[in-house]
Parts: structure tokens; C-alpha cells; sequence
């Protein structure tokens, strides 16, 4: 049982922010002070008591752009990671365990699209395609399962040559069993530590899509996007544009923090394994 006294100080406040991340973005809705796209105030106009943080370049209130900002960059980061930690591990311990021709095809495959730049490649893949949800979650989920691909059968291959799954093979276990019985439990820490990185990269990805102009569409917006919409405002000394650049930073360091205690503990779990 996880003792909280035992988690290091630096791990907890990732995990506490990163929380208060969740669950303002869980209950913007009932929290955020203004709706999403109402004009409220004159444009930029600075922090008051109406408008804690001010208003962006449209007049509407920053805080609540920045809460339904959470609310979209969350949901569509989070479906994304989903479906390219599904595609990838699923394809990476598929092509362990097949190995042959399988595993060739796939990993030359997966070499090819790596070799594109991924934002050159999801650049030129949202501009013929519909600016949706779904398609940027399509997109941006294929085009990170390729990394998740290769870490995911780089451990299963080691697995797969171990004791334990050599007698699953003896006994006549299908590679079904093999692959969610005997590999993915023992795959399982190393690909959570690896999760909250592509957790990470998945928010960055699609703030520089939004950047760009090819990610979330008006009127909706995510952190990215007030960026793009507020930029002009710091050559001012408005601040519209650092605020949700700052919660892209807060976020990604805390989701960072958090993944480096789980990669640390399963380290130290393995040794204390090992010296038993």
C-alpha cells in the first residue's frame, strides 16, 4: 500500500497540481465566472475585481477562457494519449511476440512515419482534412503511437525471452494470453511512467497546432490558441498571452514531476527485487 509520508516532496506538489488541473477543467462549467464567449469587458483591460486576471483581446474574461482553455486542451490531450497508448503498445507487443516478417513490417514502418517530422506531418495531414475534435485526436493519437510502438516493443522483448513466458509457451498459452497475462503486467510500469510524457507531449503538440492556426477552431480554444489570439498583446506589456503559456509550463512540470517518481520507484522496486 502507497504510503503518502514516503512520496518525495516534489512528487506530491505534481501531484497536487495536477490534480487542481483535473479538477478545475472537471467543473469549469459550475466554477468559471462568465461563459466561454460572452464579451464582457472593454479589450485588455486589466486585472480587477470584476475580471481577476483581466480581459483578452475580444473583452471576454481571461479566467474563464483559461478554465474552458483546461477543459478542451485536457479532454483532447487525454482521448489522444488513449488511443496511441492502445494502437502502440498493443502493435509493440504484438510484434514481439509474433516477431518474423510481422515485427520486420511494422518496425520499417514505424521508421518511415519517424522519419517525417511529426508537426511538418500533422501540419500537412489537418490542412486536407475536416478541423475537427475527432480528427485531431485521430492525427495526433497515429502520430504518437509510433514513439509508444517502440518503447512498448523494446520491453516486451525482453520479456518475452524470460522463464515465466517461456512455460506460458510450453503449456500451450495463445500469443492473446502471453501478450495480456504474462507481458503487459510486467510492461506496465515502465509504459504509466511513459504515459505522463506523452501525456505532456500531446498538450504541447496540440498548443502548437493551435498556434498555427490547424488546431482547436474558434469559437472554442484551448491554451494554445490564447496564445495565438493574445500575442500581439505583449509587445504592449499586456500579459493575456503568458497566462496560458505559463499554465502549459505549470502543467507540463508537475505531470513531469509525477512521471519521474513513478519511472524512480519502479527502479528502486527492481533492484530491491534483484538484491533479494
Amino acid at each position: 500500500m502507497l504510503n503518502i509520508r514516503r512520496i518525495p516532496i516534489s512528487a506530491l506538489a505534481g501531484i497536487l497540481v495536477t490534480l487542481l488541473f483535473v479538477l478545475a477543467a472537471i467543473f469549469t462549467p459550475w466554477i468559471a465566472p462568465y461563459p466561454d464567449a460572452a464579451i464582457v469587458g472593454d479589450v485588455w483591460a486589466p486585472a480587477s475585481a470584476a475580471h481577476w486576471l483581466g480581459t483578452d483581446n475580444l473583452g471576454r474574461d481571461l479566467l474563464t477562457r483559461l478554465l474552458y482553455g483546461a477543459r478542451i486542451t485536457l479532454f483532447i490531450a487525454f482521448l489522444a494519449t488513449v488511443l496511441s497508448f492502445t494502437l502502440g503498445a498493443s502493435l509493440g507487443f504484438s510484434a514481439a511476440v509474433v516477431g518474423g516478417w510481422f515485427d520486420e513490417l511494422l518496425s520499417r514502418f514505424v521508421d518511415l512515419i519517424m522519419s517525417i517530422p511529426t508537426l511538418i506531418f500533422a501540419l500537412v495531414v489537418l490542412s486536407v482534412l475536416p478541423s475537427t475534435t475527432l480528427t485531431l485526436i485521430l492525427v495526433m493519437g497515429v502520430l504518437d503511437s509510433t514513439r509508444v510502438f517502440r518503447i512498448s516493443r523494446a520491453v516486451a522483448v525482453d520479456i518475452n525471452v524470460m522463464d515465466f513466458v517461456e512455460a506460458a509457451k510450453l503449456r500451450g498459452e495463445g500469443r492473446l494470453w502471453i501478450i495480456f497475462r504474462e507481458i503487459l503486467p510486467n510492461a506496465l510500469s515502465p509504459l504509466v511512467a511513459e504515459l505522463g510524457l506523452r501525456f505532456i507531449f500531446a498538450i504541447l503538440f496540440l498548443s502548437a497546432l493551435s498556434f498555427l492556426g490547424l488546431g482547436v477552431q474558434p469559437p472554442n480554444s484551448d491554451w494554445g490558441g490564447m496564445v495565438k489570439d493574445n500575442k500581439e498583446g505583449i509587445v504592449f506589456g499586456i500579459p493575456a498571452a503568458l497566462l496560458p503559456a505559463a499554465a502549459i509550463s505549470v502543467l507540463a512540470i508537475s505531470v513531469n514531476l509525477v512521471a519521474d517518481w513513478i519511472l524512480n520507484r519502479t527502479t528502486d522496486l527492481k533492484g530491491g527485487r534483484g538484491n533479494g
